[in-house]
């Protein structure tokens, strides 16, 4: 149940981001298909992050300390741009145009409101 409210929780972070940053598009008027796209693409970004993020930080190890943790912006904007990426791929409505500033930025919001409504919306696991 937790991983369902999680990836419910990327989705609103996903769809506060498409209507904060201007270079973060979700092309498509139908609700249904808006609200699949975000389940769909907080999907996606929930993998990559579980499946990148902890090789890049490994090799990466020596950036991290040498740029005290703040390539991690520019590893998130990337891991951002990929989602956008592979859901072009996959024909979903949603883009982000570009690095700077839309991804970086984008990876900031979702990541902040995330982290806001994870500590609001509890998942079960406190049990």
């Amino acid at each position: 149940m937790g991983i369902l409210i999680r990836l419910v929780i990327t989705a609103v972070s996903l769809w506060i981001s498409t209507l904060v940053i201007s270079g973060i598009e979700l092309n498509t008027d139908s609700v249904p298909k808006k609200v699949v796209t975000l389940l769909v693409v907080a999907a996606i970004f929930g993998i990559v992050n579980a499946v990148l993020r902890p090789i890049i930080k490994v090799i990466g190890c020596g950036l991290y300390v040498l740029t005290l943790g703040l390539i991690a912006v520019v590893v998130n904007g990337l891991l951002f741009l990929l989602t956008s990426w592979i859901a072009g791929e996959l024909d979903l409505p949603f883009h982000v145009d570009n690095f700077w500033p839309s991804a970086v930025l984008g990876a900031l919001l979702v990541g902040v409101v995330s982290w806001v409504l994870n500590m609001l919306v509890p998942d079960g696991s406190d049990d």
